[in-house]
């Protein structure tokens, strides 16, 4: 009688440490799929709640100021750079078999994200992001995305790409041993359905400015791809700057931004952060300088390209937000 009393007792323990367990799983797999549910589905990838937690803490960490966006809003815009992301990766595979790039390109373009938030070198960028609880490999993607994105647009529209090299030159020869003004600019790229949208768009833009800032105001409207750096361009010379765009920058002062400005994909704003004056010099190697300003014009019409696919892409898409 005892001995079936203590078996009886063993399979009552075995029985409910086995509830006990089977209640856990069943809690943390419920609590799990609540924290990680879908929220968008793209032909046939999904966007999770922790995709766009992910992108907020990488937003986060290249812009402090984006702590001071609502939270319902900073999420918004954290879900967007991921559809947006997500559309250029699934474009990607249809034309390229894998996601890689040289290693080479990457530490440029990591060391160009850890410079421009004052970070000496890669080790404490890797410190800096591990302190954020983001992940380097997930940068890593988003850089190789965005490299295969470019290689992408190249090959396709480079044929379409005009340059007058001869006008250059005969610009540069031109500007010798005059000074230029240099600007330090960023900018808020956006887009309308109808002209009619322009003046609501641009007031609600302004007031978005004026509350939060250029640079969240570029995390929150832009749809180019500085948007998540806060349309950071870095110093731009002058002469490389198409002439309709430089004559409403020429009517700015320090710190002031320009009404919308018509380019190929949209309307620009562009704000002055700063401006300084650069002397050219005639010692100055004039095929160096062509080079480079043909490089800087063939990325001009190039991004301008890569928006309007992106556009046309992103109409052709399946995009189901839950």
């Amino acid at each position: 009688m005892k001995k079936n009393y203590i078996i009886n007792n063993k399979i009552l323990l075995i029985k409910f440490i086995f509830f006990i367990i089977l209640f856990f799983l069943t809690t943390h797999t419920s609590i799990k799929a609540f924290e990680n549910k879908i929220l968008v589905k793209i032909d046939n990838e999904i966007i999770t709640t922790q995709d766009v937690e992910n992108e907020y803490k990488y937003i986060l960490a290249l812009n402090k100021g984006f702590k001071d966006i609502e939270k319902k809003k900073a999420y918004e815009i954290s879900k967007r750079s991921v559809i947006r992301e997500k559309i250029k990766e699934i474009e990607i595979l249809k034309n390229f078999k894998e996601l890689k790039v040289e290693e080479k390109y990457l530490n440029e373009v990591f060391a160009n994200l850890y410079l421009n938030i004052g970070i000496k070198n890669k080790k404490d960028f890797r410190k800096y992001l591990k302190n954020r609880k983001v992940s380097y490999k997930n940068i890593k993607k988003k850089i190789e995305i965005e490299a295969l994105w470019n290689s992408l647009i190249v090959g396709k529209f480079l044929s379409k790409v005009k340059i007058d090299e001869k006008r250059l030159r005969e610009q540069i020869i031109k500007d010798q041993n005059k000074t230029s003004n240099s600007y330090l600019l960023s900018e808020i790229l956006f887009k309308i359905q109808s002209s009619d949208e322009l003046e609501n768009k641009y007031r609600e833009i302004k007031e978005s400015i004026d509350k939060e800032g250029f640079a969240n105001a570029a995390l929150t409207h832009s749809i180019s791809s500085t948007s998540n750096v806060g349309g950071n361009l870095g110093w731009i010379d002058e002469n490389n700057i198409e002439k309709k765009i430089n004559n409403e920058i020429l009517k700015l002062k320090k710190n002031e931004y320009t009404k919308p400005i018509i380019v190929p994909g949209g309307f620009l704003i562009l704000k002055i952060k700063d401006i300084k004056q650069v002397n050219k010099k005639l010692t100055q190697n004039i095929n160096e300088e062509l080079k480079k300003r043909i490089s800087i014009k063939k990325n001009d019409q190039l991004n301008q390209f890569s928006i309007i696919h992106f556009n046309k892409i992103k109409k052709d898409i399946y995009i189901n937000e839950f």
